[in-house]
């Protein structure tokens, strides 16, 4: 049965997850002389998923087995189609800016969090082939690069 507040706990954990890696991502891009980048990236995890709140996407993301397809479908539609972190926003993964690759990468890398998943396997196994994904295009670089950055592990030390 869902339950509005397990809803709520869902969401604002996806979002604190997001948001936290989006602030990691962009000290990150800070440290590395991309200031203007990596402050517009951590603003941008304190906006990520607002639209979950309301109408559509409040009332049938998330209530699994409950939510009647057709509504679910509907509800998605309008996610993705509202949030630039997204490929369906633009078209496609190929039309996205460089700073809305970087918000999906944190977004992948919340949900593989939530779902004890590995990232890069995700990407390689799934996300390629779901948004078309060119792995010898720019964006594929900034994703790899993005996830790099975002994976860094902090207990090694560079030479």
């Amino acid at each position: 049965m869902w339950s509005v507040q397990e809803h709520l706990e869902n969401l604002v954990r996806h979002i604190e997850l997001v948001r936290d890696a989006c602030l990691l991502l962009g000290k990150r891009l800070i440290a590395m002389g991309r200031v203007d980048f990596g402050r517009i990236l951590i603003a941008n995890g304190f906006r990520h998923d607002a639209s979950k709140f309301h109408g559509i996407e409040w009332d049938f993301l998330h209530r699994g087995k409950d939510t009647p397809k057709e509504e679910l479908d509907l509800a998605i539609s309008q996610h993705v189609r509202t949030n630039a972190h997204h490929p369906e926003f633009w078209g496609g993964f190929d039309n996205m800016p460089e700073i809305y690759v970087a918000e999906l990468v944190c977004d992948w890398y919340a949900r593989s969090m939530e779902f004890g998943t590995g990232l890069r396997d995700w990407i390689n196994e799934e996300a390629i082939q779901r948004f078309d994904i060119d792995p010898n295009g720019k964006r594929y670089e900034w994703l790899t690069t993005f996830v790099d950055l975002l994976l860094q592990d902090p207990f090694v030390r560079d030479r």
